[in-house]
């Protein structure tokens, strides 16, 4: 299969003309290995995923350094975590630049242990699955904003896929990219190494097969508020060991939470955050919807849609560098909303699906898999305008309608290609 460009191959490169070590991280199988031999092909690749070099590295660190002179690849870096010390003295000994390129599948361990080592010295970037503008070949850059200015960027280049149900189904892993890979048996093969070793790795769990039913507990969940004590009456452990191996879930790159939003303007949020799958097609595989048309037509499409176009945005800021855990959000409140339900009006709690803030504004987003939307869907917006120290920019509905449009003043529908 041919290589696919990734979006974020202009930060890596720059990055390595301005810090002296690389950190790319991200979850197994998101194509980081790929993409640096992709782009460093004349620097040495070393593998820890080769037992006897890793025995090595451990077993006498100074020699595999000093066999091993920058510039040097070494990749699946959290199976020797202590190298670190010794990459930072070297990095102390050298003014030059791009000395060391570290690839690993544990984010957050590896965020922690290159940030204590390497503070100044290391560029960490994360490599999210593979996005749809990737998957269709877009040069668009600009993470996604849901205002005017964004919609004229995409116009003329966003490319609708034939079948975004098949897209969803199969997921943003590279490989799956390749038509003759199958589905079932990558998956199968991926839970069976995540488990064996990246979950061991972070931590010391025992009963595998309860963490698998943890996994598909969660998939089930997917775009659904975090409940422990549900997951731990159906998983058969107690809350805090759920809880315990959410946060093994999250820090390896296959859930994201997504927190709610916080202001002492409103005085009834709700504070239960809302757990959704990095990948949509791994979500698909655990709770077996087996094909594409099952899952657009079952009782979860509405979550899966949801999960796929969150995680589309996420990636848009993420390939750009940036830490998006610190500027998305979602709403849910007890403050009453008005609807009208077969004729009658009806009062709801206020939820939005999504909240983007950037320089003091909020943009909020309603999430439907339907082709028509309509502006009474975002009533619920209306919440924000009591937060007197930030004001409320362009709100969006993302669906699957034909086109861009405006459904009021201040409310766009965007679709889900333009993301």
């Amino acid at each position: 299969m041919d290589y696919i460009n990734r979006t974020i191959e202009d930060i890596i490169q720059s990055s390595s003309h301005t810090f002296k070590s690389v950190l790319v991280t991200g979850a197994r199988q998101t194509g980081k290995s790929t993409l640096l031999r992709h782009l460093f092909p004349d620097v040495k690749a070393v593998s820890f995923d080769d037992p006897f070099i890793e025995e090595q590295a451990k077993e006498n660190p100074d020699m595999f350094m000093t066999l091993n002179e920058p510039p040097v690849f070494l990749d699946e870096i959290q199976y020797v975590p202590s190298l670190f010390r010794y990459i930072k003295m070297a990095c102390d000994n050298s003014n030059q630049k791009g000395l060391y390129y570290l690839s690993g599948s544990q984010p957050f361990k590896l965020m922690d242990l290159a940030s204590d080592s390497l503070a100044g010295r290391i560029a960490i970037i994360e490599l999210a699955p593979l996005s749809l503008r990737e998957i269709m070949g877009s040069s668009c850059k600009t993470p996604f904003l849901p205002t005017m200015e964004y919609i004229k960027e995409r116009n003329g280049e966003a490319k609708k896929p034939d079948n975004i149900w098949k897209i969803i189904h199969r997921g943003g892993y590279p490989e799956l990219q390749n038509p003759d890979v199958d589905w079932g048996i990558f998956f199968s093969s991926y839970i069976k190494t995540y488990l064996e070793r990246d979950v061991r790795e972070l931590a010391a769990v025992q009963d595998l097969d309860a963490f698998r039913r943890c996994m598909v507990a969660c998939a089930a969940r997917t775009g659904q508020m975090l409940n422990y004590s549900g997951i731990a009456d159906e998983v058969g452990k107690d809350a805090g060991t759920i809880k315990n191996w959410i946060s093994i879930l999250e820090a390896s790159g296959i859930i994201y939470i997504l927190e709610p939003f916080s202001n002492t303007a409103l005085k009834r949020v709700i504070k239960t955050p809302k757990l959704y799958f990095r990948d949509t097609g791994l979500a698909a595989y655990l709770t077996r919807w087996l094909s594409p048309e099952t899952l657009a037509n079952g009782a979860m499409s509405g979550e899966f849609f949801e999960t796929y176009v969150i995680s589309e945005i996420l990636k848009s800021f993420s390939n750009r560098g940036l830490d998006y855990r610190y500027f998305v959000s979602y709403y849910r409140g007890k403050d009453k909303k008005k609807v009208k339900k077969n004729g009658e009006t009806v009062q709801e709690e206020a939820e939005i699906d999504f909240i983007i803030e950037e320089n003091g504004i909020l943009y909020p987003i309603e999430i439907k898999s339907i082709s028509k939307a309509n502006a009474d869907m975002t009533s619920a917006f209306r919440v924000l305008d009591d937060i007197s120290e930030k004001k409320r920019g362009m709100g969006a509905v993302i669906c699957s309608c034909p086109m861009p449009g405006s459904l009021r003043e201040n409310i766009l529908q965007i679709p889900y290609w333009y993301i």
